[in-house]
């Protein structure tokens, strides 16, 4: 008999779906619930309405009830603890009363490019242009009216954690995309606050960067208990009864760790979606500063290089709308998932280099690649073959071409080890495809763990569980000894010859990069 009061609730905001699991303390997954949305493109910004932000919480909640009380017969009332999770980044700024100033500014925007230059010469530290503490540098410099009225900013999870507890908190993971974090105080960089508060000085504003920063936790530390106010937001229907524990927010980078177990030093991770980053959990600080790497941290505080790119998922999906487009003219009935698991198959018996076929899926700007603004493009040698089996197996390699850039800076500059590599995420959900291209691309072992596919929201769980977890020391052991032993773990090693395929494709993939950004000149969108 499954006591569901006794199992923990993550919830992950991501760029299209939010999604909600219930999880046991062993990590088996009880049910599932869904919502899914789009972001939209407002006055020059990508962004998700407040109302929308609320709306889909709780339909998405709703799904999750309504799956578990089917599965169990019994309404969902009572949980052990509720983890939320978010895309990191980005910008939520309001007043003293929590009254949203401008619309949430999402990670995607790379509209605060000269904010970040700007900031990552003061710091001498990378500061990418989706970092909260570069938008909100961008507002300043383009002296937007609502700045002088800020009193809070924070994440989406966050936000989302803020509604439900009153507590304006954030996981150390998710808070080093605020504000780069000192690894020894396990708090915001002191020396870098004090540069900041400079420059608001200058600014005449009235606030201090801490006085408007959440308080960074780190995982296993209670972020406050479920509301009265809290519990009526995300169930509606009034069943959720206040006063259940929350751990502390994450982003997504964080719930990637600990879904794939990729927590320790020397392990590394693949959280592969709508964007797609990789991590590996270092044994020392980088000697230098890269802009094509982020040090963020793990939900313990510990230093990450973190490769992101803005682009992945996105564009195969429009392809697999292309082929469903098709199979209606025709009266052609095949169920999403069949037809992503035969396209993706098909791939594998395309050339290793694609034959001359060349994909950018870049649906928005690319930093990594230097490209401002987003447009996908299908290009191909004159003698190249457009098959099938290449366009699916160029745009699957296009996934994942842009990680490639910054793992070899940590490989080659930087001399970083990585004992494993595990990789998540719906791109995986097809067995022996992604995960062979994913390994070729990186030159090193990939490995899936069951609920690969489940991705953020099982990570978040798994954090909330871990508050009932410090008597067995804690998050580690926890993955450890209840999520990781016994489970099964798939492992593909790199194929020499699909690794060489790649390498040609890879080349070809940067110098046409110049076409890409050519393209972004000519098409600019205002």
């Amino acid at each position: 008999m499954v006591d569901i009061s006794e199992a923990a609730v993550g919830i992950e905001f991501g760029s299209t779906n939010i999604k909600a699991v219930l999880v046991s303390n062993a990590g088996d997954i009880l049910a599932e619930g869904k919502h899914g949305w789009e972001n939209s493109f407002q006055n020059g910004i990508w962004t998700y309405p407040e109302e929308e932000i609320i709306a889909g919480l709780q339909d998405c909640f709703r799904s999750l009830k309504e799956d578990a009380e089917s599965r169990y017969g019994t309404p969902l009332k009572k949980v052990k603890a509720i983890g939320i999770s978010g895309m990191m980044h980005g910008l939520l700024a309001f007043d003293r009363e929590w009254k949203l100033l401008t619309p949430f500014r999402t990670w995607k925007n790379n509209n605060a490019e000269k904010a970040a230059r700007e900031l990552s010469e003061l710091f001498r530290f990378n500061i990418p242009a989706r970092y909260s503490i570069a938008h909100l540098y961008q507002t300043m410099i383009d002296r937007e009216d609502f700045v002088p009225r800020i009193a809070h900013i924070t994440t989406l999870s966050g936000y989302i954690h803020f509604l439900l507890t009153g507590r304006n908190v954030l996981g150390i993971g998710e808070a080093s995309g605020i504000f780069p974090i000192d690894q020894k105080t396990r708090t915001y960089r002191k020396d870098f606050v004090e540069l900041f508060d400079e420059i608001l000085e200058k600014n005449g504003l009235p606030f201090r960067l801490l006085d408007i920063l959440p308080s960074a936790l780190l995982a296993g530390e209670e972020g406050g208990r479920l509301s009265e106010k809290g519990a009526r937001l995300l169930d509606p229907e009034g069943d959720l009864v206040p006063g259940i524990p929350l751990c502390p927010p994450e982003g997504d980078a964080g719930t990637g760790m600990v879904a794939t177990g990729s927590v320790k030093k020397r392990t590394g991770n693949i959280s592969a979606g709508t964007s797609v980053f990789g991590m590996a959990v270092l044994e020392k600080d980088l000697s230098k500063a890269y802009p094509e790497i982020d040090v963020v941290t793990t939900p313990l505080g510990d230093p990450v290089a973190m490769v992101h790119c803005n682009n992945c998922a996105g564009e195969i999906d429009r392809w697999m709308g292309l082929f469903e487009e098709y199979n209606r003219l025709f009266g052609i009935e095949i169920p999403k998932d069949e037809l992503y698991a035969k396209l993706f198959r098909c791939s594998l018996t395309g050339e290793k280099d694609c034959g001359g076929v060349l994909s950018y899926n870049y649906l928005s700007g690319e930093n990594i690649a230097r490209v401002k603004n987003g447009h996908p493009m299908l290009v191909r040698k004159t003698n190249g073959k457009l098959s099938l089996a290449n366009l699916i197996r160029s745009e699957l390699y296009s996934s994942v071409a842009g990680l490639r850039i910054g793992f070899e800076i940590l490989e080659k500059e930087e001399n970083v080890k990585i004992d494993s590599l595990f990789a998540q995420g719906g791109i995986f959900r097809t067995e022996g495809v992604m995960q062979e291209y994913l390994a070729a691309a990186l030159n090193v072992p990939v490995s899936l763990r069951e609920n690969a596919s489940s991705g953020g929201p099982w990570g978040m769980a798994l954090l909330a569980h871990s508050l009932f977890e410090k008597e067995n020391g804690g998050l580690l052991p926890y993955l450890d000894n209840k999520i990781s032993r016994g489970k099964k773990v798939v492992t593909v090693a790199p194929d020499p010859e699909t690794a060489r395929g790649f390498e040609k494709y890879a080349e070809l993939y940067r110098q046409g990069l110049e076409l890409e950004r050519k393209a972004s000149d000519i098409w600019e969108e205002k």
